[in-house]
């Protein structure tokens, strides 16, 4: 079994939320301890609310929840990649189907920068 370092962030890693079967990026969220072992004994994603300093099922008030597909961990055990069924197609508070859907417009790296 896998451990998670929650010690470099002061108990919590980031959580990095993707759809299951297109790959798009929902949301990130942050898990403490328990957090990530009721993820693990329910299926469902749950994480730690650091604005209610409390644990959040997502998706519990509105009934968005995120069913867990898959759940990969990186390279230094700190940080987690969940693929997650969206129920109901949202999982941004703001209604929207990602947390991700402001654009920044930008220049770009020139193609002399690449080389």
């Amino acid at each position: 079994m896998i451990q998670l370092d929650f010690n470099k962030q002061k108990g919590l890693v980031p959580v990095i939320v993707q759809e299951y079967k297109t790959g798009d990026v929902l949301m990130l969220a942050y898990m403490n301890q328990e957090a990530w072992e009721t993820t693990l004994n329910t299926g469902k994603a749950t994480y730690w609310s650091r604005s209610r300093q409390e644990l959040w099922v997502k998706g519990l008030t509105s009934g968005h929840i995120q069913l867990v597909k898959e759940i990969a961990v990186d390279c230094d055990n700190d940080t987690v990649l969940l693929k997650v069924n969206q129920v109901g197609g949202i999982a941004c508070h703001t209604g929207k189907r990602s947390c991700f859907f402001q654009n920044v417009k930008f220049s770009g790296v020139s193609e002399e920068a690449n080389q």
